[in-house]
């Protein structure tokens, strides 16, 4: 295993959604990464965040997929500020018990590999679990609201951020495209 500066000890966290735009926690560094057999995917519903019991939106989460890419950030976490980001993470990410906290092996862009990296993916079995067409989910996106906000932004700042990082992702491309032509009538 490659480590990337610090130790051994350091807690590094897998962005891949929301995190990207808005880690919500100190990052000493970060480094492009992907997840193997792990896809993103908006098939998470959300009832407190993008949308509300009424009317929910949907959030990306990871969904078990043997074969595929998950092209992401590694955030390393502040030295002395792993407990305090475990506890921010799990109150903000945990909120209803639809992702699962695990950790994961990450292969860094430049080379090497991070192992038990912090990554949170969907439980399958859990009630907000979705499989929605990409039309699906772009009726659900372009209506929804919630505590944090329009659904639409979420989705937007996530694929502008991955533009930014070059590693864009061709369904959210085309939601976004999508979404806006629905919320055009």
């Amino acid at each position: 295993m490659q480590e990337a500066t610090g130790g051994m000890s350091d807690l590094w966290v897998f962005g891949y959604g929301s995190l990207l735009w808005n880690p919500g926690f100190p990052v000493a560094e970060t480094r492009v990464a992907r997840l193997q057999d792990w896809h993103r995917s908006f098939c998470m519903s959300s009832i407190h965040h993008r949308g509300t019991p009424e009317r929910p939106g949907l959030v990306l989460a990871l969904d078990h997929a043997p074969g595929a890419v998950c092209h992401g950030i590694a955030f390393r976490v502040e030295a002395g500020h792993a407990e305090a980001t475990l506890a921010y993470l799990r109150e903000r990410e945990l909120i209803s018990s639809a992702y699962l906290e695990t950790r994961q092996e990450v292969t860094l862009a430049e080379g090497g590999v991070l192992g038990d990296v912090l990554t949170y993916v969907i439980d399958p079995g859990h009630e907000q679990y979705c499989t929605l067409t990409l039309e699906e989910q772009a009726q659900i996106i372009a209506g929804a609201t919630g505590g944090r906000g329009p659904n639409d932004e979420y989705l937007e700042n996530t694929a502008r951020h991955l533009h930014e990082l070059g590693l864009p992702d061709a369904d959210l491309d085309w939601l976004v495209t999508r979404v806006r032509q629905v919320k055009a009538g």
